[in-house]
């Protein structure tokens, strides 16, 4: 494989296309297609580039644009969403069959399709009438003391979130991502252990004769 890539994504898939292509052996076929994932600075529209953009410290005038761009008619992804599983749903529909009423698997798909189809009519109503609250808000962040009472609602880190310590070229998106990383619940563990390390490497050398427990690292 060539040792350079043009991103991660690029990188990443050419490693699985190598190791697939070792497991299988050499009569394995045309090669998979490698699904590019470029750096949401390169596309500010889509969903991981709003994501980029929505800073704790953007203006609530930037803020309530982004969430406007996501749901703007026929262009919003929030609205492409919907339309997407309003499709599915269709497809499903064409495929009811209700000649036996105790297996009726598509009826079945239909229903759970359409639930989450209502729903996202629901999201977007709630972000819609949102958008003026938003512009509203102070432009600058309150006092932390206030930010522990309410718990942090992103949960999943971005590729590029869980990458960027690996690309010190990322330039002003790497800001972002780490404090991204920083304030996900799901890295605190990590960040535990690593403050334990720290204060592991920086105790004291136990004095001559002294009992020590442990391995040294």
């Amino acid at each position: 494989m060539p040792e350079y890539y043009s991103s991660i994504g690029e990188a990443v898939g050419a490693a699985m296309q190598h190791n697939i292509r070792l497991a299988r052996g050499p009569e394995s076929g045309p090669p998979l297609q490698v699904r590019q994932f470029p750096l949401p600075s390169s596309d500010p529209y889509s969903m991981p580039g709003m994501i980029a953009r929505l800073e704790v410290t953007a203006t609530p005038q930037d803020v309530a644009g982004i969430v406007e761009e996501t749901t703007g008619a026929l262009v919003g992804p929030l609205p492409q969403l919907t339309e997407l599983v309003a499709a599915t749903a269709d497809w499903a529909r064409a495929r009811l069959n209700f000649d036996d009423p105790d297996h009726n698997p598509a009826f079945d798909l239909w229903t759970r399709l359409a639930s989450a189809h209502y729903t996202l009519t629901l999201v977007q109503a709630d972000l819609e009438s949102a958008i003026d609250g938003i512009a509203a808000l102070p432009t600058e962040p309150s006092d932390p003391r206030h930010h522990d009472k309410v718990e942090v609602k992103r949960t999943r880190e971005l590729l590029h979130d869980v990458m960027s310590d690996r690309c010190p070229d990322a330039g002003p998106e790497a800001g972002r991502q780490q404090a991204a990383l920083a304030h996900s619940p799901s890295t605190a563990p990590r960040r535990a252990a690593g403050q334990h390390s720290s204060a592991s490497a920086a105790a004291p050398a136990p004095t001559p004769g002294a009992r020590t427990t442990g391995y040294a690292r």
